[in-house]
């Protein structure tokens, strides 16, 4: 399916991590905003899972943006309380127009 800059309609903060020891041999993680993106949001997938004794929930979204330097799996994506873990990114047909990011949301 094509993208058009039409698409992009929802405003997304793109975070990084940064870990700093805490003094105890553990690190605390932070996150923080390195741009704000206009941003498509289109679901894939959802299923179920145990995870200890509860249900878990997990949905998949491609998160689509205009092609950028410096976007990894390692960042996410968040907006009006929602929070999208980047689990991989792909430059759309190689043009460096457009970037698709595999994204799996999170209730933090």
């Amino acid at each position: 399916m094509a993208m058009r800059i039409g698409d992009l309609r929802h405003r997304m903060a793109l975070e990084t991590c940064t870990r700093s020891h805490d003094g105890a041999g553990g690190a605390v993680e932070s996150w923080g905003v390195m741009a704000e993106v206009w941003a498509a949001i289109r679901p894939l997938a959802g299923d179920e899972r145990e995870m200890g004794d509860a249900l878990g929930g997990r949905v998949t979204h491609e998160v689509w943006i205009r092609h950028r330097a410096g976007v990894f799996a390692e960042m996410r994506f968040t907006a009006s309380g929602r929070t999208f873990e980047i689990r991989a990114v792909i430059d759309d047909g190689e043009r460096r127009r457009f970037m698709k990011c595999l994204c799996e949301e999170r209730n933090l």
